[in-house]
């Protein structure tokens, strides 16, 4: 049976599994507990594992069954990009151009006469946060009870209450209100290092001890207001080892890392 180092076998685990710390006593050098994470692993993650053994392998993307339909920005759906790939999951970006929105077709089409939409085989959905809860149920990111799925809520929609000021700040006023608005961004961010202090301390995520769809939600607006505001957390040192932890997470860190991520504005005017 092939031999396999520690650090391949830790890389492999957590690959898999996320960022969960790879078991203290194992018995990684007869392959058998290699041989279990192929197992457990999916078509997708498979090829994620074969890409890290052997980063110059071509092998053939296949198509994912998820499709997300918005314009070319950030915005609304980064959050489930980053949920997507930290789950080793593939997508098909349907991108929209002002001349296409503009045409209405596409916009009578939507429940609500907005993107994002977001297609998960022959199911469409639309409303970003609806979408998040979606995949969450989908992915085991909805906390382990519905104690915790409560509070992944609660969380969520603090994080919506913080985006849409956000949003008002980026498109109506921001050469007037960016002053005042970075001023009071550390009382606006407080409640989520409380939180975070409340759940072991601020270790690990922001409610239990798994990551859930909340946490790429607020990883996400923790990300663009570090481009508003590079010092926002400097107050704030759970929230500030929240952001470092979680981006370091090894398929996320490599989506923040993508040309495809870093190439994509934040916002659609151009102001972040």
């Amino acid at each position: 049976m092939t031999q396999h180092s520690s650090e391949e076998a830790e890389l492999l685990y957590c690959t898999v599994f996320g960022s969960r710390k790879f078991p203290a006593a194992s018995t990684t050098r007869d392959g058998i507990l290699l041989l279990l994470l192929w197992a457990s692993a999916g078509g997708t993650r498979r090829r994620h594992l074969l890409r890290l053994r052997d980063p110059t392998s071509h092998l053939p993307e296949m198509p994912g069954k998820y499709t997300i339909t918005y314009f070319p920005v950030r915005g609304r759906c980064e959050a489930m990009r980053m949920l997507l790939a930290d789950q080793g999951q593939e997508w098909k970006e349907d991108v929209v151009t002002m001349e296409i929105w503009t045409k209405g077709d596409l916009k009578k089409s939507c429940v609500f006469g907005q993107l994002p939409r977001f297609q998960d085989g022959d199911f469409l959905l639309y409303q970003s946060n609806a979408i998040l809860r979606h995949l969450a149920r989908n992915h085991g990111l909805y906390g382990q009870d519905a104690r915790e799925a409560t509070l992944l809520d609660m969380v969520n929609d603090g994080v919506e209450d913080l985006r849409l000021k956000y949003g008002r700040l980026i498109y109506q006023n921001y050469e007037a209100g960016k002053a005042d608005y970075i001023k009071a961004l550390p009382g606006e961010l407080r409640p989520f290092e409380n939180l975070l202090a409340q759940n072991d301390g601020g270790k690990t995520f922001i409610v239990g001890k798994q990551i859930s769809f909340a946490d790429y939600n607020l990883l996400d607006l923790l990300n663009v207001h570090l481009v508003l505001a590079p010092d926002c957390l400097a107050s704030l040192p759970l929230l500030a080892s929240y952001v470092q932890r979680l981006n370091a997470r090894p398929l996320l860190k490599a989506f923040l890392e993508s040309d495809a991520h870093k190439q994509r504005p934040i916002n659609g005017n151009g102001k972040q």
